[in-house]
């Protein structure tokens, strides 16, 4: 095996959205591979400083998705313009926008998987960032993503993962297996 010296390639790596509202109301996205679940009902994000870290100062709400192979290039977009130097950001990604039902921040409507979320803490902050920890307070799916039984089905989805070695998008793939189940063939 080749040795390589530490990186961040915990992978898949989901590619999250976290919209935001500024002070003045105005809607605002980032791109951010660095995140994931806490625990049960709440997500952890590590952030630099951004036109998001400070709107998150204003207002403690924001939404969090996944994006998709349709939203890809937007999604790309935001993470490479900052909201500082382009106000009109989400305007030129073309999502439509809505205030989220139960917290203060946009839902982009052209993902199909949200989480409206609060800020629980701030760890470690400093001049150059954080780890958000948000609150999971409700969970937004398009109903043309649920299953038979009216869950949310990835499968439907066309999620992507940021591959973080070759700095490419990945869309997940096949479902291979039933989790907690296929092993029982090894007991």
């Amino acid at each position: 095996m080749k040795s390589f010296k530490p990186n961040p390639w915990l992978v898949p790596q989901p590619v999250l959205i976290i919209g935001t509202y500024s002070k003045d109301g105005i809607p605002n996205a980032m791109n951010a591979a660095w995140g994931g679940q806490w625990d049960m009902n709440q997500v952890v994000i590590s952030l630099g400083v951004h036109q998001t870290t400070d709107n998150l100062a204003e207002k403690s709400a924001f939404t969090l998705t996944f994006a998709t192979e349709k939203t890809m290039v937007a999604s790309d977009y935001v993470g490479m313009e900052s909201g500082r130097k382009v106000a009109n950001k989400i305007e030129r990604t073309g999502w439509k926008v809505e205030k989220a039902p139960n917290v203060d921040a946009p839902l982009f409507k052209d993902f199909p998987l949200t989480f409206e979320c609060r800020v629980k803490r701030k760890i470690d902050e400093s001049d150059t960032g954080y780890y958000l920890v948000g609150e999971i307070v409700n969970i937004l799916c398009d109903e043309a993503c649920l299953d038979a039984e009216g869950n949310p089905d990835l499968s439907k989805m066309d999620l992507i993962a940021f591959d973080p070695i070759g700095h490419h998008y990945m869309k997940l793939g096949d479902i291979l297996g039933k989790a907690f189940s296929i092993g029982l063939q090894l007991k």
